[in-house]
């Protein structure tokens, strides 16, 4: 068994990461939904209250409140293989709640990028604002270092520096999936 969490700022490469481990056969459980989700159950559109409700969960239940609710989800995976990708881990407190769940058999991937990088790939994706509340990416980057993420980044077991062309991040998502 192993469990693999992401944890980078918002244009890091979170999501190509998942997109390798998905064309690998390896299951990802994106944390993201369990936000998007609990602002359905709200009645509120996901694409304008997901920072605000990321917020209020950890404000009503807890700072671990989103990883304890990605549980499930990610031991229903392991049922039926052998390694499962977390997407979107933002605090340390979240890495305490995998690593007292699966041990040895977490590991923490940091994606890491420049502001200037990770700004201009926003860019590209066509949107001047990022997350679903759209924000900016400096207000992101404040919201998310606010819950934590900064200390989540520093007890990365490996650090992958996604500063290279897209098919060399690629296949360094591939080799550390393969391991």
């Amino acid at each position: 068994m192993q469990v693999i969490g992401t944890v980078g700022l918002a244009g890091s490469g979170k999501g190509e990461f998942a997109n390798v481990a998905e064309e690998l056969g390896v299951p990802v459980v994106t944390m993201g939904d369990v936000i998007r989700s609990e602002c359905r159950e709200r009645g509120l559109d996901p694409a304008e209250h997901h920072g605000e409700i990321a917020q209020k969960l950890r404000q009503e239940n807890g700072p671990a409140a989103i990883a304890e609710e990605s549980l499930p989800h990610i031991e229903a995976a392991l049922e039926d293989d052998d390694t499962v990708l977390v997407d979107g881990i933002r605090s340390g407190v979240e890495v305490d709640v995998f690593e007292e769940r699966f041990g040895d058999d977490f590991t923490l991937v940091s994606i890491e990028a420049p502001f200037e990088v990770r700004r201009e790939r926003v860019t590209d994706r066509g949107r001047d604002k990022v997350g679903e509340d759209g924000e900016s990416l400096e207000a992101r980057d404040e919201r998310e270092l606010s819950f934590g993420l900064d200390e989540a980044l520093a007890r990365a077991d490996v650090t992958i520096d996604n500063t290279g062309t897209l098919e060399e991040f690629r296949e360094q998502a591939r080799e550390l999936l393969d391991q």
